[in-house]
């Protein structure tokens, strides 16, 4: 393997531990302030942020095993913290739910939603900057796997501006079923993730929406 391509390969690995570490600190920060706040949006969006730890360590597992051998398949490893992943957003799926129905019928209002605003903008600034820098590593390598985890990374842009948005309509106006709106987005990026992580474990190398081949 040459110098340059041992660089890139370090660099792809870097940026999954970047993202494992950045989603701990995301998840404690956003789980602890929706429970004070009584969020719900901001609440799942801090579990979201664990359940992208795990798919973190996979991707980082991922990206030694290609190191080694860019045509080697998934290890048992991958394969089970794909299923477990997907198990883990349907779970949470369930739970944010959950909580919608509860919210309603006991008519449950968050305190504020500044924190949701603040969280997701930050949140938005990291994820674009990851997405492109693993998109730029993924093509230097022409690696499909890289390039498909940068792209799985726009369905956090997205739970990140949900919850932007949820949290800003709350804030400013004060509309009841904001929050409740907001967790139901996340339920259905959920959901999205949970189908992509599990089609992953059954063999497909990428995902969210782009083309690929299975092995």
């Amino acid at each position: 393997m040459e110098i340059k391509e041992q660089k890139f390969y370090k660099r792809a690995f870097w940026l999954s531990l970047f993202t494992i570490l950045y989603n701990i600190i995301e998840g404690i920060v956003s789980m602890a302030l929706g429970y004070a706040d009584e969020t719900l949006s901001l609440f799942g969006f801090g579990a979201d942020s664990f359940i992208e730890v795990l798919s973190g360590i996979g991707i980082a597992i991922m990206i030694l095993r290609i190191k080694q051998n860019p045509d080697s398949p998934k290890s048992r490893f991958e394969i089970t913290a794909l299923k477990i992943t997907g198990s883990a957003f349907y779970l949470l799926s369930a739970g944010l739910f959950a909580g919608i129905i509860l919210n309603i019928i006991y008519h449950r209002k968050p305190e504020t939603t500044i924190w949701g605003i603040i969280i997701s903008l930050v949140s938005i600034a990291v994820m674009v900057w990851l997405m492109n820098a693993k998109k730029r590593i993924g093509k230097k390598l022409n690696s499909a796997p890289i390039i498909a985890d940068a792209n799985c990374t726009k369905i956090c842009v997205y739970m990140s501006i949900v919850l932007l948005l949820s949290s800003l309509v709350y804030e400013f106006t004060g509309f009841a079923y904001a929050d409740a709106i907001g967790a139901a987005g996340l339920i259905y990026f959920s959901i999205s993730e949970g189908k992509e992580s599990f089609e992953k474990a059954q063999g497909k190398e990428c995902s969210c929406n782009e083309h690929c081949d299975t092995v």
